[in-house]
């Protein structure tokens, strides 16, 4: 009778053209059921409680940072400076570009990467992505309106996924993107992910973003009425607004390509949603200050939670503190269940999720952007 946790008998099954998939198909419907033990649970070095802010509240359970190395990110920086003025962004808002230090971001979250052209890949779709979440839906002082952003969104959808030609009707729509910096980043951000990427792989990007889009309307229509969500409701917009569409570049730009039948199986899907989620909740607590500064804020989990009940934003932050802890626990415990499946690309995928947690956790708790977010208030 086989052993249900020998992998190489169930290996052993049928081989040639297309079965690897199946083996693979298999092996994850086993763990699913519990037929397939993970490694026992016990203290990974890979895991630590970070202070974060002022240090005076609870630690965050977070990945370490996996790589700091500062000439590369710096190099990825100019270069994209350089991409920005391109782009048509003038010279204060490179200024605040550079301040952002995206280069470093990429360089922080995508450990297995050390080429800059591939981390330029992350760097220009997370800064174009960041200018129009600022421009578009987030910062009022940057012309940011709730009513027009579903309008502006659907124009950012057709820069990343061109149209079919329409004779004249087309004319206006070239000319619209090609007017506005925002939307020729997008563009020119997935042109230079079309370097190195499969069909597949940008399709997906695509539609993780369009997604994301989705959660932006609804954050625009709250704030618009002045009718915030409860903090449930703002967690359920947030799974398809969070890091995870930054995610999905890890494989891109880690050289290698994570089959679809894995990328989107709902246990690997799960893990990706809980390590993106996790880093949109350490966003949230760094951002409260510059959150609760603009005429109209926009919704972030700490204010969500403070409105439900009643409470301070320190007392809010604590339980955000919690439930971020609790998700990356979550993560962990997902990483260790599909360690049995034999995939190169999926081990190497689920490394890059814990790397991306840790990176942006460091690049978060050092950025000028958020130094006044971090103050607990």
């Amino acid at each position: 009778m086989t052993d249900p946790n020998d992998v190489s008998a169930l290996l052993a099954g049928p081989t040639g053209l297309g079965t690897s998939a199946a083996r693979l198909a298999q092996l994850l419907s086993r763990a699913r059921a519990g037929d397939l033990d993970p490694p026992q649970p016990g203290l990974d070095p890979a895991y630590a409680l970070r202070p974060w802010g002022d240090g005076s509240g609870t630690p965050l359970y977070c990945p370490v940072t996996e790589r700091i190395n500062e000439p590369l990110a710096d190099e990825v920086d100019e270069r994209l400076a350089a991409w920005a003025k391109e782009c048509g962004f003038d010279d204060d808002e490179i200024v605040k570009i550079r301040k952002a230090r995206f280069g470093r971001l990429v360089m922080l979250t995508h450990a297995d990467c050390d080429d800059p052209d591939r981390l330029l890949i992350g760097a220009k779709m997370n800064a174009a992505w960041w200018a129009a979440d600022d421009y578009y839906a987030d910062d009022s002082a940057l012309g940011a309106v709730p009513e027009q952003l579903p309008p502006r969104l659907v124009l950012a959808m057709a820069a990343m996924d061109p149209l079919p030609r329409m004779g004249e009707f087309s004319v206006p729509l070239e000319q619209a993107i090609d007017a506005e910096r925002v939307l020729v980043a997008l563009r020119s951000g997935l042109e230079h992910m079309g370097r190195y990427a499969t069909h597949e792989q940008i399709q997906r990007t695509c539609y993780s973003t369009f997604a994301m889009f989705v959660s932006w309307s609804a954050y625009a229509a709250w704030r618009h009425t002045g009718e915030y969500p409860p903090a449930w409701k703002y967690l359920a917009a947030r799974q398809h607004d969070s890091f995870y569409t930054s995610m999905t570049l890890c494989d891109v730009i880690g050289g290698y390509r994570l089959p679809a039948e894995l990328f989107y199986d709902s246990r690997v899907r799960r893990a990706a949603f809980q390590a993106g989620t996790a880093v949109v909740l350490v966003n949230d607590l760094y951002s409260v200050a510059k959150d609760l500064e603009d005429a109209k804020p926009p919704c972030n989990m700490v204010l969500q939670v403070a409105a439900d009940r009643g409470c301070s934003i320190d007392e809010a932050a604590e339980v955000t503190v919690q439930v971020h802890n609790d998700l990356v626990r979550d993560f962990e415990a997902s990483h260790r269940s599909l360690l049995p499946v034999p995939s190169v690309e999926l081990q190497r995928f689920l490394r890059a999720l814990r790397a991306w947690m840790g990176g942006a956790f460091e690049w978060h708790d050092s950025n000028p952007r958020y130094k006044t977010g971090a103050k607990k208030t």
